[in-house]
């Protein structure tokens, strides 16, 4: 299943809804379409959930066992870098990947462990105030919000 996704540094509405044109634009913001990096993005566009790059390194050697974890890993940050990819912190286990244009923000229940998909126009009013007030770009999506679900919340 492939995802539509734009990329930052793309063009305005730029989307990409294929591992091939995901790597053309990592050749044009200068980097390099390896193998692994085109593996590594077909798993990424087929997750459906958030993964942590053990979980990718293990998708990416059962498509192609010769490909390292710490290949894996290098080029989560690169690709990282070259803004194709985020990470997440969801609590306090392992960072957690996903495409950076279909990346969201998220709760987590204290409780519970529940992970809630914020979407974006949540954040937008305290981006705006925080930028305003403080000068400061917030990043909602680096990690989750700590509180308590309305399950939670109704036993308290």
């Amino acid at each position: 299943m492939s995802r539509p996704i734009a990329l930052p540094g793309a063009g305005p509405g730029a989307k990409v809804s294929s591992v091939d044109e995901a790597l053309a634009l990592v050749r044009a913001r200068g980097g390099r379409a390896t193998a692994p990096r085109r593996v590594i993005l077909d798993v990424l566009f087929s997750a459906s959930w958030h993964m942590t790059a053990e979980e990718v390194a293990e998708a990416v050697q059962v498509r192609a066992p010769e490909v390292n974890i710490s290949t894996v890993y290098r080029n989560l940050e690169d690709m990282q870098r070259l803004g194709v990819v985020v990470h997440t912190h969801l609590g306090h286990g392992p960072a957690t990947y996903q495409l950076a244009s279909v990346a969201h923000a998220h709760f987590l229940c204290e409780v519970c462990g529940a992970t809630i998909e914020a979407p974006d126009d949540v954040f937008a009013s305290l981006a705006r105030t925080v930028k305003a007030r403080l000068g400061f770009s917030i990043d909602p999506v680096h990690f989750a919000m700590l509180g308590r679900c309305a399950a939670c919340r109704a036993h308290e």
